[in-house]
């Protein structure tokens, strides 16, 4: 009867908090495998975001540095050949950023997000107008129509700016029919570098011998011995030789960081976009080649951070 009776009665408070204790435990290992999901789902996303937006930029720049010195052959409304005077197709510029709306890169500014470069390339464009048939398009996406001097070649211009909140952007600079216009490509860019591959040979083959920095182009530039008797022969003779007319391709890098919140659990101190050996050798007069995750802003630091590098060749071989 005495046992009958306790069964009746239902649980005892031992064997309550011991039910309930136990409830908790498991509604706490549940949360934490809950949250430990999320957190990998969220850094994953982050992730890949990160490596979309590179990849985006990256092929818009690919796209730009292969349409680089093009000609329609089949059209007569644009040259059938670059004469030999015509200023080179590539140009760029180390650790300086642009106006959005100057002329090409003639007006440079100093303030470059962590040493970023610039790189310009020119092409002639397809089709009768200003926008052309649509085969040939500009960085931002805007048909170029066959340009009929070397002055109308179009443009497609890279560089690195701060937006309205501070954000480093990658940036689109173009001539349009109303003017100069340059478009954000992608947003969180700490640093944008470029070399160039130098065809030393002669006569050139088109395979880059050497990857050099902008300012040693031009370095090379201002030591050429210049032949004629009034400064436009000279500026003639330069446009025929300048370096610039030697680059057979393109090496490019970003180093990018991810949105507020996406915190780097784990990471590398510093960054070599274009590899340890090269940031030693000439690291401390290529500014930007090598970034110090102590050296970024506080409010950046612990970012989520990827860097990318690609060789791009000129389709069109060097002029």
């Amino acid at each position: 009867m005495s046992a009958a009776r306790r069964r009746r009665g239902g649980m005892s408070l031992v064997e309550l908090l011991v039910a309930l204790f136990l409830g908790a435990l498991l509604m706490l290992a549940a949360s934490t495998v809950l949250l430990a999901a999320s957190g990998s789902y969220f850094d994953q996303s982050a992730s890949a975001r990160l490596d979309d937006n590179g990849r985006y930029a990256l092929d818009a720049i690919a796209r730009a540095v292969r349409q680089t010195a093009y000609v329609n052959w089949d059209s007569s409304a644009a040259p059938v050949a670059h004469a030999a005077h015509d200023s080179a197709n590539i140009a760029g510029l180390d650790a300086h950023s642009l106006g959005k709306n100057s002329e090409g890169i003639s007006q440079p500014l100093p303030a470059a997000v962590h040493g970023s470069d610039v790189l310009a390339l020119r092409y002639y464009g397809a089709g009768m107008g200003e926008n052309g048939d649509g085969s040939v398009l500009n960085c931002a996406g805007f048909g170029v129509g066959a340009a009929q001097t070397e002055a109308q070649r179009g443009w497609s211009i890279f560089y690195v700016a701060q937006g309205a909140d501070g954000e480093g952007e990658l940036r689109c600079k173009y001539r349009g029919a109303n003017g100069w216009g340059a478009d954000a490509i992608i947003r969180g860019v700490d640093t944008f570098q470029v070399l160039y591959g130098l065809d030393t040979d002669t006569p050139p083959d088109g395979v880059a011998n050497q990857y050099v920095k902008a300012s040693a182009l031009d370095a090379y530039d201002a030591a050429l011995l210049l032949v004629g008797a009034s400064a436009a022969e000279r500026q003639r003779d330069f446009a025929r030789r300048t370096h610039w007319k030697r680059v057979a391709s393109v090496r490019v890098a970003l180093l990018l960081h991810g949105e507020a919140g996406e915190a780097e659990k784990t990471g590398p101190a510093q960054f070599d976009l274009f590899g340890a050996a090269y940031a030693e050798a000439h690291g401390a007069s290529d500014t930007g080649v090598r970034i110090a995750r102590s050296a970024l802003p506080a409010a950046l630091r612990g970012r989520l951070r990827h860097m990318l590098q690609t060789s791009i060749l000129l389709r069109n071989g060097p002029a």
